[in-house]
């Protein structure tokens, strides 16, 4: 029954927190057309309430209740992985819709309507794959990832070499 409640919890928090994503690029888009003043302060202040009091306490939950639930229903498979590497996408999103929040209300702030639209789109492609993926629940071949990650403390050194290959040289 605590599955059940999670699950609940987890898909409200997660329709909340999307469509949080979802609706901040167009009131970022909104900002050339607003005359300063009062008109401009409210939509700021707006934007600010959603992305403070909704988005991000949604995105809280989701997350909180989604590492729950991953336990609860024991669920550590391969594509629980992929899904994740999705949600860190939708985290990255969400903060970057932070920065935008602080940033485009500025004296010369202003929000493209190509940004609206790739920011509108990662958003909804990375929600559509995470529901794919939940879904589908995909074979996810482990062979694919490099050797270094199949062996215990791998990463590290996996990492250092990737650095090394794509510092410039002296």
């Amino acid at each position: 029954m605590m599955v059940v409640w999670l699950k609940a919890i987890h898909i409200s928090a997660l329709i909340l927190w999307c469509g949080g994503l979802l609706a901040l690029p167009g009131l970022f888009a909104m900002r050339h057309r607003v005359a300063q003043g009062a008109p401009l302060q409210d939509l700021h202040r707006l934007t600010r309430a959603l992305y403070i009091n909704v988005t991000s306490p949604a995105a809280f939950v989701a997350v909180v209740a989604g590492i729950a639930l991953i336990f609860a229903a024991n669920v550590l498979t391969p594509w629980m992985a992929l899904k994740l590497l999705f949600v860190g996408l939708l985290v990255i999103l969400h903060m970057i819709a932070g920065h935008i929040v602080l940033t485009v209300f500025g004296k010369d702030g202003r929000f493209s309507r190509w940004r609206q639209v790739l920011m509108t789109s990662a958003t909804a492609g990375a929600v559509g794959l995470i529901l794919w993926i939940v879904l589908a629940k995909p074979h996810v071949d482990l062979a694919l990832l490099p050797e270094v990650m199949h062996r215990p403390g791998g990463l590290p050194a996996g990492l250092q070499s990737l650095l090394d290959t794509i510092r410039p040289m002296p």
